[in-house]
């Protein structure tokens, strides 16, 4: 694709109108965009990327959690906030007890993809 930019207009002049046409319509709107953003940089702790690699096993508390991962229960109570405030973990009360798991199989398949990826 041939793109000149015009410096004193601004304006761009593109060789392929028809594609860049349909790639606008079909992007997303910015708030879209941004939520999708904000999902991803939850993605970019490692503790987080830790708890939720140990819930792909089983259903835990924090207690077992923060003693899988060498952490204070506080720091993975923090976590799991975040993680639950996403959509990416799920509760449930047992007694006193709170379970964690993950929430679906969404999770456990960008996982997996982002495994893939760096291992390729």
């Amino acid at each position: 694709m041939t793109e000149d930019k015009n410096v004193e207009s601004g304006e761009y002049l593109c060789a392929h109108e028809d594609t860049v046409k349909k790639v606008k319509e079909e992007m997303p709107e910015d708030e879209f965009l941004y939520d999708l953003a904000e999902l991803f940089k939850v993605f970019g702790d490692s503790t987080r990327i830790k708890i939720l690699y140990v819930l792909f096993e089983s259903e835990l508390c924090v207690y077992d959690i923060a003693q899988l991962l060498g952490l204070t229960q506080t720091a993975v109570s923090h976590q799991l906030r975040v993680l639950k405030n996403n959509k990416l973990v799920r509760f449930r009360k047992e007694g006193k007890i709170v379970f964690y798991s993950l929430a679906d199989d969404h999770v456990t398949r960008i996982i997996n993809q982002g495994m893939e990826h760096i291992c390729e």
